[in-house]
């Protein structure tokens, strides 16, 4: 059975296909906006695990809202929210028979609540895994760094196929380089470049 995982390039959800490799026909799926080179770093981190990756479109005025709302609220959560749901619902109307993110138990944003995973699996007839939900932190770093080899540093820094990246570059573009360093606190932001035993 095919399975497309909704794919940032990051530890989550690369360790999240590892998981349904074993049941699944994995293809790893970078969502955009057109906006940046996002699907150049999801194509290379897809290359360095060895699974098939594709994009998906996203619909650009998704983005113009997301980061409305971001500069709005002053923090980036809502934003990411809306534009994870949506990436979540452009997948599920493709051709796959599963689909998958990396959203973790401990996460605040994004995750796809019960009612919103039922919605999709019915509209779309596709099953929504979350194989990573039942694990804490502690749990993802350990097996993370068992299976995978990864890149950490600064979000601004590292490439990733992260939603984040595009909303970046459209409020940098649209309201300049202070509003984007007010909204998006500085974290760390991973970039897998392998798996442990290649």
């Amino acid at each position: 059975m095919d399975c497309g995982v909704l794919y940032s390039g990051g530890r989550d959800s690369t360790l999240a296909a590892l998981v349904l490799e074993p049941l699944y026909d994995v293809t790893l799926v970078t969502g955009t906006f057109g906006i940046t080179g996002v699907a150049d770093a999801g194509r290379a981190a897809a290359e360095a695990v060895g699974l098939p990756f594709e994009t998906v479109a996203l619909d650009r005025n998704v983005a113009g809202a997301a980061v409305e709302k971001m500069v709005e609220d002053g923090y980036p959560r809502n934003g990411i929210q809306s534009v994870h749901e949506h990436a979540v619902e452009r997948l599920a109307a493709g051709e796959f028979a599963a689909i998958a993110d990396g959203t973790r138990r401990d996460d605040r944003v994004p995750t796809i609540d019960r009612p919103l995973a039922q919605s999709v699996e019915d509209r779309f007839e596709v099953d929504y895994l979350a194989p990573l939900t039942g694990f804490g932190r502690g749990a993802i770093d350990a097996l993370a760094t068992r299976a995978l080899r990864v890149e950490t540093g600064p979000s601004e820094h590292i490439p990733t196929a992260d939603y984040e990246t595009e909303l970046r570059a459209l409020m940098r573009e649209e309201y300049g380089e202070a509003t984007v360093s007010d909204v998006f606190p500085v974290h760390t932001q991973s970039r897998v470049v392998g798996r442990q035993h290649d």
